[in-house]
């Protein structure tokens, strides 16, 4: 028998392997690391726009981890916005490597407790171990010494380079300067250098 599991942290891991050593199986335990880091965070804040990334500065620095919707709306009006830019961070940063799949919103929503069919936000939070976490990751990017943004590759080479002993378009073999043709000559089919050596 053969067992693999992916993101199991340490305590369970460790169990789950003493468990599968007592019946003589063999267990691979992948562990990923779902934590936040200064990095993940400074990459998810740079990933937001305006009005998101002011949500999020709001929560981790202003509220400590901790704000009430009402404040956030005064700050930056509809939260609509702000909260599905919050949400889209997540699975955009597993797409580009960023973080692994399973880490978990830095901001969730608290929900009104004596409304609790109805699901309406009364403020937004983060962990506790994530606050400083984040409040790195903001002075990281307040001082420029963020993650750098991923350059474009350059374009492959086509092979299609002109070579450096070409004679350059517009040249003859034996000019020293390239051949000028005015455009009035060439309507009027006349030809430019008939006229070299003649006055006027």
């Amino acid at each position: 028998m053969k067992i693999t599991i992916e993101g199991a942290d340490k305590d369970f891991a460790e169990k789950l392997v003493a468990l599968a050593a007592a019946h003589h199986a063999e267990l691979t335990v992948a562990a990923v690391d779902t934590n936040w880091t200064v990095e993940r965070a400074t990459r998810y804040l740079r990933s937001l726009p305006a009005g998101a990334r002011r949500f999020a500065e709001m929560v981790i620095v202003d509220g400590d981890g901790y704000v009430d919707a009402d404040r956030l709306r005064a700050a930056v009006g509809k939260l609509n916005g702000p909260t599905v830019a919050l949400s889209r961070a997540i699975p955009r940063g597993v797409r580009e490597g960023w973080w692994p799949e399973g880490v978990s919103a830095p901001i969730t929503p608290v929900y009104d407790p004596d409304n609790p069919s109805w699901h309406k936000n009364i403020a937004y939070e983060m962990t506790r171990q994530n606050v400083p976490v984040f409040r790195s990751a903001i002075a990281a990017l307040a001082t420029g010494r963020g993650v750098p943004a991923s350059p474009e590759p350059p374009a492959p080479w086509s092979g299609e380079a002109p070579s450096a002993f070409a004679v350059p378009s517009g040249w003859a073999s034996a000019d020293d300067v390239p051949m000028v043709v005015f455009e009035n000559d060439i309507e009027a089919g006349r030809d430019t250098n008939s006229g070299q050596g003649q006055g006027g």
